[in-house]
């Protein structure tokens, strides 16, 4: 990684986090695209673990009182399940499976609410969402949009959804660096030291985007986050099927 990426990467890191400490999920989209551009799927995949688990972690702890910690534990047991799955079948991730999964998980969050009633309160939810979003963490590098259609109909308040959301997706990218972690010590001694400079970022932009969501109401909340999710959705799931074609 050139000097020039290296700035580059820091700067996403930081405008990512940001991104993410208001709507919870949006920022990792948008820098795993970018670590795709980068590293191979493997290795993108694993790096976006380690970022994003600074960026989830700093955002669980500013809203720690808000977070639900029967759900998160509820769901971890589905995570630990999925994580056995796909290492049971070796999976290996190549770029164009991972744009068109991730292209696809926007459509749930427009699914009319009377055709599927998802709610990360109840507990067969919760354990059916830390199995699928798990397996996709793993599989697709992130599982942000999967999670939302969960949370996003619960009657949970916006502080609530994204403190929840934050801790479980700390678990999940903690599960998929060890899933990964052989790409993950490939990378070079000034690439590790890049990442590690950059993870402190992560945290000061979580922070920046926590101010910014608690100016926000909750109906607000839920339409920015539907809007922004698809148009970045449309946008890897063109890049996928332009791959595979």
């Amino acid at each position: 990684m050139s000097i020039a990426s290296g700035v580059l990467f820091v700067a996403v890191v930081f405008l990512t986090s940001t991104l993410s400490g208001v709507f919870g999920m949006a920022g990792g989209l948008v820098l795993l695209w970018f670590l795709l551009l980068s590293f191979t799927a493997t290795t993108a995949i694993a790096v976006h673990g380690v970022i994003q688990m600074t960026a989830n972690a700093s955002r669980a702890w500013l809203s720690r009182h808000f977070i639900i910690w029967r759900v998160v534990a509820i769901m971890t047991i589905g995570v630990v399940l999925a994580a056995l799955g796909l290492l049971l079948i070796s999976y290996t991730p190549n770029v164009a499976i991972v744009s068109l999964l991730i292209g696809l998980m926007p459509l749930m969050v427009w699914m009319p609410k009377h055709w599927i009633y998802l709610d990360a309160t109840r507990t067969s939810h919760a354990l059916v969402c830390g199995l699928v979003a798990g397996g996709l963490s793993i599989a697709a590098g992130l599982s942000g949009p999967l999670i939302d259609i969960f949370f996003i109909r619960t009657r949970m308040d916006r502080r609530a959804v994204v403190a929840t959301k934050a801790m479980i997706q700390v678990i999940a990218h903690i599960i998929k660096i060890l899933f990964y972690l052989s790409a993950a010590l490939s990378l070079s001694r000034g690439e590790w030291t890049i990442i590690l400079l950059a993870a402190p970022l992560a945290i000061i932009g979580t922070s920046a985007g926590n101010v910014i969501l608690k100016r926000l109401t909750d109906a607000n909340f839920r339409t920015w986050t539907r809007w922004i999710v698809t148009v970045i959705g449309a946008f890897y799931f063109v890049q996928g099927l332009t791959m595979v074609l």
